[in-house]
């Protein structure tokens, strides 16, 4: 009965020293996603086109103010606006949510986006967006697959 217990002990002591050497849990997807968000936007900001689009799925479909658009039209119509000269000067996003799928290769992120652009013209604007980026983790790897954009409505003074 000793044996039985001294032997049960080690085998104890060995299982709990090998779960305590274990390499710690990778990144979770929530925060995955926090940092994706902010490379993303800060590629936007900069006007950084190739950074910018890496960030799309082949198969991105979007919502604009203007109706559906796809990757290849998107990507033709806002290198078009930059090349005209037109220029995100900063993107800062607040109130970001993050909601991670149960297998943890989906994810939905929504926030608040100001922009402030220097229009080829000179003029500058500011507007406030509502934004949601839908994610889906392919073969390692996170990609937008879906966006929404649309105008933060002016609050009633």
């Amino acid at each position: 009965m000793k044996a039985i217990l001294l032997v049960s002990t080690l085998l104890l002591l060995a299982v709990s020293g090998l779960l305590s050497r274990q390499p710690s849990p990778p990144e979770s997807a929530q925060k995955e996603i926090q940092d994706l968000e902010v490379k993303i936007n800060a590629s936007y900001a900069a006007n950084d086109l190739t950074a910018y689009f890496a960030a799309y799925a082949p198969d991105f479909t979007q919502w604009l103010p203007e109706g559906r658009t796809d990757l290849a039209a998107y990507k033709q119509e806002w290198t078009r606006y930059i090349a005209a000269g037109n220029r995100i000067q900063s993107a800062e996003f607040s109130d970001l949510h993050i909601q991670v799928g149960p297998s943890q290769d989906a994810a939905v992120a929504s926030y608040l986006l100001h922009v402030k652009t220097k229009l080829a013209d000179g003029r500058i604007t500011e507007e406030d967006n509502q934004e949601t980026d839908v994610f889906f983790k392919r073969e390692g790897v996170w990609k937008i697959v879906e966006l929404h954009y649309s105008l933060l409505p002016k609050k009633a003074q």
